[in-house]
């Protein structure tokens, strides 16, 4: 004790409080905002922190101090400067100091002073004192429950007998001129014999205010309660010196809280989050956490609906001058909006609309929203592999925030928007969690209307949310999640259906973005087959529009330049603006060939033409596949030698002709993955082919998959094979026997000039594409011998 009371410097600066008394050892916060106590605690830690702590007094003469004689030393442990000027303290006193004289009166006030050491001495008289104080310390424990009784426990063992009483006096709520009196009281007896007459005095009155309060019947309603503890904590603030701003904020939370009407459930929450955000300092880190917390929580549209036109008429109207063709999205929508209309509510459908790119389903979507008069939401799931983006970070972690699907809703500001979820089937998953799964809850129209977000933490309702997904192929997709949703096809455009949304859609939109809507071009039917056949191959119009633009941006220079002519483009135009043909038909410059078969192919990009190539040469009966091919498609392969090995004398074919050749089987287009079952009715025939040395027809198009006894299943994608080879110039088609039926709901257009033959064998697709040796071409149409 006596080395610490050493160590405290002779002349230290003053931090005088009106309204405070500190004791020597104890820990003490404090906020100050007057600028000579900054100064002086910028003295003070320029030095060796310590710092001289009196209780002003009042002035009894001009020579005065102004101070009480008997102060403490304290040691500065922590200071923070807060955003609003103020300086928060953390005390501890060292020891009690006695006032000698003044040195320095500006800009603050230096003293010296002199330690005034603790007595160590204790006799049985100062234990006897003592063991009273702890007695009437444990009797203000049982009369109040501001007191923790630990506290009284641990006093037990501290040794010293003094820092006992100073520690009591610290810590009760004692008057300002008794703690004073304490602190100056060196004698331990004296001391503590003062200190239990105030600890005496201040359980009577205890008593008699419990005695008062059991007595009255205090019927206070819980908005009277609430009211009486803001008014305390309020009073609690201004006594620590800080500002009203927190206090206005809080009010202004509050307000808004009660404005926005939110459901019970979410009120609450709102309303115990506030009271824990007023009992904060603004400065703490966890005070921005909850303040952006209650953010969302009052802005997200827990109850906020934008009314719906449930006009029939006008929707089917919009819907038409928006899109052309896509009559069974359309149809779908206008059924949904006709039973809402009728039963007045009805939970969002799961739409999803399948087909390759470029075919509308992404724009239909916005037509659906503006149709129906809501807001319109588009959330890409292409690449996505973490779960967060649609349940969103718990709160625990820094920078956390709500998933895309609650963040979306509250930037629109209505909880029933039209919500298209673009590319579900290119969602991924790593080890941050499967994304598809999380939205097995949010698209099921059984669970969805208790959503629970990760950062809200509370149930939100997505059951009036329209969702729609769109994918290119449901391969991709897991199961359940595409249990869940109603599957609506888009099929690749037509030659007729292409001019006519380029005529009434891509045309006139180019021409607007590029400057060029005042002046007369036009288009001749011719140039739009050229530009459709020849320069563009996909199942929709997004290439095409981009061919638009290339000659519009053409025409826009000669317009800059100053040319004023009208424009009529025909066919033979397109290889000015253009180029040269970019594609050509794949049958025009193909022949009958032994080992060449026309197969279909079905991708997330539309139907495409497959041809099969094989040859032999002499070797020890290998197979070799080729054309990247995937694991099935080389399967169907082993499928179709095996058949013909098994069958040989039905075909004609000399066993021995497996055995001493090698086979190589080639699909061109090398860069492009092909896989499924479907090739398998071609592998065989163009193998059939090589080993009876029969050429194939090459006008004839062919899909179907086939097993080792030579039957023929059916297969997927039929609108999509069919439009592929209509647009190759193939006019005959042979298809499974059991896809007959799916042919019914095909519009006419793509019927229209096609002759489709359903087979159930194998056989019947050999007799029908190899070319027997005395039977010329079919196109000659002479009769064989």
């Amino acid at each position: 004790m006596e080395n610490q009371n050493s160590r405290i410097p002779r002349t230290l600066p003053v931090l005088h409080m009106s309204g405070v008394v500190m004791f020597p050892f104890l820990l003490m916060p404090l906020v100050v905002s007057d600028e000579e106590s900054k100064l002086v605690i910028d003295h003070a830690l320029t030095n060796d922190k310590t710092l001289a702590f009196f209780l002003d007094k009042d002035k009894e003469k001009p020579s005065d101090s102004g101070l009480h004689e008997i102060g403490t030393a304290v040691t500065i442990l922590r200071m923070l400067r807060n955003q609003d000027g103020t300086i928060s303290l953390l005390l501890q006193g060292s020891s009690r100091i006695r006032l000698q004289k003044i040195t320095q009166r500006e800009p603050f006030m230096m003293v010296d002073v002199e330690s005034i050491p603790e007595l160590t001495s204790e006799d049985t008289e100062i234990h006897a004192l003592r063991n009273i104080a702890l007695e009437l310390l444990d009797k203000i424990a049982t009369e109040s429950s501001l007191l923790n009784r630990e506290m009284i426990s641990g006093l037990s063992n501290i040794k010293q007998a003094g820092r006992v009483a100073d520690i009591i006096a610290g810590n009760i709520e004692l008057q300002l001129e008794d703690r004073q009196k304490i602190l100056e009281l060196i004698d331990l007896n004296k001391r503590f014999m003062y200190l239990n007459n105030c600890l005496a005095e201040l359980i009577k009155q205890m008593r008699v205010e419990n005695h008062i309060r059991n007595n009255i019947q205090l019927e206070m309603s819980e908005d009277q309660r609430k009211y009486y503890l803001r008014e305390q904590m309020d009073a609690i603030r201004r006594e620590l010196g800080e500002t009203d701003e927190v206090s206005r904020e809080i009010q202004k939370w509050r307000e808004l809280i009660e404005e926005k009407q939110l459901p019970e459930y979410v009120r609450e929450v709102a309303l115990e989050e506030l009271e824990r955000l007023s009992t904060m300092q603004p400065a703490a880190s966890e005070y921005a956490v909850l303040r952006n917390y209650l953010d969302w929580l009052v802005n997200i549209p827990w109850n906020t609906m934008s009314k719906d036109r449930l006009d029939l008429n006008k929707i089917e109207r919009i819907l038409r001058n928006d899109h052309y063709g896509l009559e069974k999205p359309k149809e779908r929508i206008l059924e949904y909006i006709a039973v809402k209309k009728l039963k007045g509510h009805l939970r969002g459908p799961i739409l999803c609309f399948v087909g390759p790119p470029g075919t509308g389903k992404t724009s239909i979507g916005k037509s659906v929203a503006r149709a129906l008069n809501r807001k319109f939401i588009r959330m890409s799931l292409g690449g996505i592999h973490d779960e967060a983006e649609i349940r969103g970070h718990r709160r625990t972690y820094i920078g956390a925030m709500p998933g895309k699907i609650i963040s979306e809703i509250k930037r629109q500001g209505t909880a029933n928007p039209v919500f298209m979820l673009d590319e579900i089937d290119k969602l991924g998953r790593d080890f941050r969690g499967d994304p598809a799964s999380a939205l097995l809850e949010v698209l099921d129209p059984e669970q969805n209307n208790s959503f629970v977000d990760n950062y809200v933490n509370l149930p939100f309702d997505l059951s009036e949310v329209m969702f729609i997904t769109t994918a290119n192929s449901l391969d991709t997709i897991p199961p359940p999640l595409r249990d869940r949703m109603e599957i609506i096809e888009f099929t690749s455009y037509l030659e007729n259906d292409k001019i006519e949304i380029a005529k009434s859609y891509l045309i006139p939109k180019e021409q607007d973005e590029n400057g060029l809507s005042e002046h007369n071009i036009k288009f001749h039917k011719s140039a739009l087959q050229e530009l459709i056949r020849y320069y563009v191959r996909e199942a929709g119009v997004r290439n095409l529009q981009r061919r638009f633009g290339s000659i519009f941006r053409k025409i826009a220079k000669e317009v800059a330049a100053g040319e004023t002519k009208s424009y009529l483009i025909k066919a033979e135009d397109i290889k000015t603006y253009l180029g040269p043909r970019k594609f050509s038909l794949e049958l025009a410059n193909r022949k009958p060939e032994i080992g060449v078969a026309t197969g279909l192919a079905w991708t997330s990009y539309g139907g495409e033409i497959l041809f099969c190539e094989a040859i032999r040469m002499p070797g020890k009966g290998m197979i070799v596949l080729t054309g990247l091919l995937g694991e099935v498609m080389k399967e169907s392969a082993k499928i179709a030698i095996s058949y013909l090995k098994a069958n040989h004398s039905a075909y004609g074919i000399n066993t021995k002709d497996f055995g001493a050749y090698d086979v190589h089987i080639h699909f061109p287009s090398g860069a492009v993955p092909k896989d499924g079952p479907s090739a398998g009715v071609t592998l065989a025939t163009a193998l059939a082919s090589l080993f009876r040395q029969r050429k194939v027809r090459h006008d004839i198009a062919m899909t179907g998959e086939i097993t080792l006894h030579g039957e023929v299943l059916p297969i997927g994608g039929v609108k999509e094979k069919l439009l592929s080879a209509k647009r190759a110039g193939i006019t005959q088609v042979i298809l499974p026997k059991e896809n007959e039926e799916t042919l019914a709901d095909f519009p006419a257009d793509i019927l229209q000039g096609m002759q489709i033959s359903f087979v159930s064998k194998i056989s019947e697709v050999l007799d029908k594409l190899l070319i027997t040796e005395n039977k010329p071409a079919p196109k000659r149409k002479k009769s064989s011998r």
